[in-house]
């Protein structure tokens, strides 16, 4: 779902010849991109604290009372990833702000808007997050 959310009704950004990396419209676009799922996602959790408190029934069946109990935690679940997303995207604003984003975190090269496009709140570029995940691999074995 949330990645979804990211990559929906969005047109890929054109920079025009000449332009450079992470100029203001480049950002602005980053920026609305952002802020859109942003507000989409808090418009999720509203729907679901209401959804919730609506349909919130004591059943005296032992089977639907798991069943209800199931779907409560899988839209739990689901509504903390998204406020981890809400973090994230928050962090990344505050990166916009700061004249931050689109770079690398760990070599400082350009991300690119390819990969920014797909993954707005992206803080590595693609071969630093290359060898991050296979260092995770090797750990993990």
């Amino acid at each position: 779902m949330t990645e979804e959310l990211l990559n929906r009704n969005f047109v890929p950004y054109q920079p025009a010849k000449g332009e450079p990396y992470m100029s203001k419209g480049q950002l602005q676009h980053f920026r609305n991109m952002l802020e859109d799922v942003k507000k989409e996602l808090g418009l999720d959790i509203e729907r679901t604290v209401h959804t919730m408190q609506d349909e919130a029934t004591v059943f005296a069946d032992p089977n639907d009372r798991a069943s209800q109990e199931t779907d409560i935690a899988i839209e739990l679940r689901n509504r903390d990833r998204e406020r981890k997303l809400i973090k994230k995207i928050n962090e990344t604003l505050a990166r916009i702000d700061s004249g931050d984003y689109g770079f690398c975190d760990k070599c400082g090269v350009e991300i690119g808007i390819q990969r920014l496009e797909a993954r707005p709140t992206a803080t590595l570029c693609i071969d630093c997050k290359t060898l991050e995940e296979m260092k995770e691999r090797q750990i993990a074995k």
